[in-house]
C-alpha cells in the first residue's frame, strides 16, 4: 500500500505536462476589468463641470427658493410582483 501512495505522489508532477500553456489565458477576465476601471482623470471637451456656470447655479437657486423647480418626467413602469405576507395576519 505505501508503494502505491509513493508511486502516486511521483506522478502527480507529471500530470502538469498535460496543462495547455496557452498566452492568452484569463484575457477575457483582464479585459472586463479593464472596461470597468474609472479613468480618475476624465477629460470631457466642452462639457460644463456641474456647478460651474454661476449663472445657472444662481438661477436654479431662485427657482428653488421660489418653488418654480421643474417636475420631473415621470416614468410609468409595470411590474407583475407585489409585496404582501403570505400569513394574512397583522
Amino acid at each position: 500500500m505505501r508503494v502505491v501512495y509513493i508511486g502516486s505522489a511521483l506522478m502527480l508532477p507529471l500530470l502538469a505536462g498535460c496543462t495547455a500553456n496557452d498566452p492568452t489565458f484569463g484575457g477575457a477576465v483582464r479585459s472586463n476589468y479593464a472596461m470597468q476601471v474609472i479613468n480618475p482623470d476624465p477629460q470631457y471637451e466642452g462639457a460644463l463641470v456641474e456647478g460651474g456656470d454661476g449663472q445657472r447655479s444662481a438661477a436654479a437657486v431662485e427657482r428653488y427658493r421660489t418653488d418654480k423647480v421643474k417636475k420631473p418626467k415621470s416614468i410609468r413602469t409595470t411590474s407583475g410582483t407585489g409585496g404582501g405576507s403570505g400569513s394574512g395576519s397583522n
